[in-house]
């Protein structure tokens, strides 16, 4: 008898302790990181070097200090990525050793009709990678992840064109604000 009474209080309690446990909203799944070319935003010094010296078009890295701190930096390259042979001048700056932005610049057209491609392909490949983007402006294009974004712009004079890839963690980017003196207010 007293089993039988336990069982039907267990049973008439677990549905009440299921809903109670249950969460109020559905779990989303978090951000995926956006990748391009083996680069993230908010990337370490030392995976970005070890990277950047493995596409590395026969330069060196080269980065350069804050005059106030070490704790900025800004590193540079050219590479040119095995898959495709495109080539970019890589650029980075790290507070704190990480990341806050890393771009890569394009450039074609210069005399010839190389310009309108490159742009038609980056477009073509970055929506391929990163799905449909959010317009900005009249010549950009971003895709965003919770407080990381991926930019494109372009620009053309002629049949020049240039462009730019951005890879932006803002998480980093506010560190700066222990290392960066605050702007002077101008007198009217």
């Amino acid at each position: 008898m007293r089993s039988i009474r336990t069982a039907l209080v267990l049973v008439a309690i677990s549905p009440a302790a299921a809903v109670a446990q249950r969460p109020t909203t559905p779990a989303r799944p978090p951000l995926a990181t956006p990748v391009y070319r083996g680069f993230t935003p908010g990337i370490s010094y030392r995976a970005f070097v070890e990277r950047a010296r493995a596409l590395a078009d026969s330069d060196v890295v080269r980065c350069q200090t804050s005059p106030r701190t070490a704790q900025v930096m800004e590193c540079g390259v050219v590479i040119r990525d095995p898959d495709d042979a495109s080539r970019f001048y890589l650029s980075a700056h790290f507070v704190e050793g990480d990341a806050d932005v890393v771009a890569f610049y394009d450039s074609a057209g210069f005399g010839d009709k190389r310009g309108v491609p490159l742009v038609d392909r980056t477009k073509h490949e970055l929506a391929r990678l990163f799905g449909r983007p959010r317009p900005i402006g009249k010549s950009g294009w971003e895709w965003r992840y919770g407080r990381r974004a991926v930019r494109l712009n372009w620009r053309g004079r002629g049949s020049a064109r240039w462009v730019s890839i951005t890879l932006m963690d803002r998480d980093v980017m506010d560190r700066i604000s222990r290392y960066a003196k605050a702007a002077k207010s101008r007198k009217s």
